[in-house]
C-alpha cells in the first residue's frame, strides 16, 4: 500500500523534495543545520501560492454564515417535502452568489501535497543527524516523542475552524469538536516533519484570516 501511494505521488514526492533541497541549501549556508526550517519555508510558500483559494474559501464560509437564518427558515418550513428542500436551497444559493463546493477547493489541493509531504518525509534520507533534528526533535522522520506538535496541530485546528464558524449548528459544533481531536490523534504516528508542516500551515491560515476579516471589520466601520 504505501509503495503504491508512493508511486502514486512519485512526481510531486520529486518536486517537494528538490524544493526541500533548494531551501536547505540556502538556509543550511546561513547556518540552520535542520530541516524544519525549509519545511516551514515550504508551507509558507505553498500557502502564498494557494492564496487567492483561501480567499474563496473564506469568503465562501462567510457567505454560507450569512444567509443561516434564511437556510434554517427553509428547513424548519419544508422539513417534510426534500424535493422542494433541495430546489428552495438552490434558488437561496443561486440568490446569495454562493458556491458551497467553493470552500472546498483549498482542501482538495492540499491534500496530494499533504499527501507527497508524508511519502517525501517517510523516504527522505537526513544528510546529518543535526538536519533531522528542530529543537526538541530528535528525528522529523519521527513521531514527536513529546506529544508538542500533537498538541499544537489540534489547538491551531480548533482556533482556524472556530475563526470561519462564527455562527453553528449541532453538526457543526461536532466537527469543530472531533477534527482537532482526530487530527492531534493522528498526529501521534505521523513523522513530526508533517505534523509541522501541519502546524505551520494552520497558524499561516490563522494570520491569512485575521487579515481577511480584519480588512472586513475595517470596511463595517467605515460603512457605519
Amino acid at each position: 500500500m504505501i509503495e503504491f501511494f508512493s508511486n502514486l505521488f512519485a512526481p510531486i514526492i520529486h518536486i517537494l523534495q528538490m524544493i526541500l533541497g533548494a531551501f536547505y541549501s540556502v538556509t543550511s549556508a546561513a547556518g540552520f543545520e535542520s530541516y524544519g526550517f525549509p519545511i516551514i519555508l515550504l508551507t509558507i510558500l505553498i500557502k502564498l501560492v494557494t492564496y487567492p483559494l483561501t480567499v474563496k474559501q473564506v469568503k465562501s464560509m462567510k457567505a454560507m454564515q450569512d444567509i443561516q437564518p434564511k437556510m434554517k427558515k427553509i428547513q424548519e418550513k419544508y422539513k417534510h417535502d426534500p424535493q422542494m428542500l433541495q430546489q428552495k436551497t438552490g434558488e437561496l444559493f443561486r440568490e446569495a452568489g454562493v458556491n458551497p463546493l467553493a470552500g472546498c477547493l483549498p482542501l482538495l489541493v492540499q491534500m496530494p501535497i499533504l499527501m507527497g509531504m508524508y511519502y517525501a518525509l517517510f523516504n527522505f534520507t537526513f544528510p546529518s543527524a543535526e538536519a533531522a533534528a528542530f529543537f526538541w526533535l530528535p528525528s522529523m522522520s519521527e513521531p514527536d516523542p513529546y506529544y508538542i506538535l500533537p498538541v499544537l496541530s489540534a489547538a491551531t485546528t480548533f482556533l482556524q475552524q472556530k475563526m470561519t464558524s462564527s455562527e453553528m449548528t449541532g453538526q457543526m459544533k461536532i466537527m469543530m469538536t472531533v477534527m482537532p481531536l482526530f487530527i492531534g490523534w493522528i498526529s501521534l504516528t505521523f513523522p513530526s516533519g508533517l505534523v509541522l508542516y501541519w502546524v505551520t500551515m494552520n497558524v499561516v491560515q490563522i494570520a491569512q484570516q485575521w487579515w481577511m476579516y480584519r480588512g472586513e471589520d475595517k470596511t463595517a466601520k467605515g460603512a457605519a
